[in-house]
Parts: C-alpha cells; sequence; structure tokens
C-alpha cells in the first residue's frame, strides 16, 4: 500500500499515537547532479534535479508505527485533504 504523500495542506498524522511531527522517512530517488569539483578534489552539488522519487515507508519516531500515517489539514490551511 502506498504512503499518502503530504502537500502544502495537509500533513502526517500518525494513526496510533497522534504523532504529527517526528518521523523517519525511507524514500527511493532518481536524480541529475550538477557536481562542482574545486581544485582539489571536493564536490560540491550545485544543481539537483529529481526525476522521480518514491516513499517506501514512514515510520513514527515516537511509537516506532511503520506505515501508520494519514494526511490531516495543516493548521490555517483551510484545505480539504
Amino acid at each position: 500500500m502506498p504512503v499518502p504523500r503530504p502537500n502544502e495542506g495537509s500533513r502526517w498524522r500518525c494513526t496510533m499515537c497522534g504523532n504529527l511531527t517526528r518521523f523517519d522517512v525511507t524514500r527511493s530517488s532518481k536524480v541529475v547532479e550538477y557536481v562542482h569539483l574545486d581544485l582539489a578534489g571536493e564536490p560540491r552539488v550545485e544543481e539537483r534535479e529529481v526525476l522521480s522519487e518514491t516513499i517506501e515507508s514512514v515510520r513514527c519516531r515516537w511509537c516506532n508505527a511503520v506505515d501508520q500515517v494519514e494526511l490531516v489539514d495543516r493548521p490555517g490551511s483551510g484545505a480539504q485533504v
């Protein structure tokens, strides 16, 4: 079952304990990065384009529940989830 992705009007809430703020998110991403190496060979990413991204799992930091999140409205957003 896919994990719901929050947007500008919603956020995650753990359905087990009510946590709204602390989650471990495991995601897979396919990205293109422009890497600039300085003369000493130290890399620095200057541009990053995300081609695709999938959230694999979300774990609540409070109760350790895995993939037990729901989307709820952010305060003051007036958005419908």
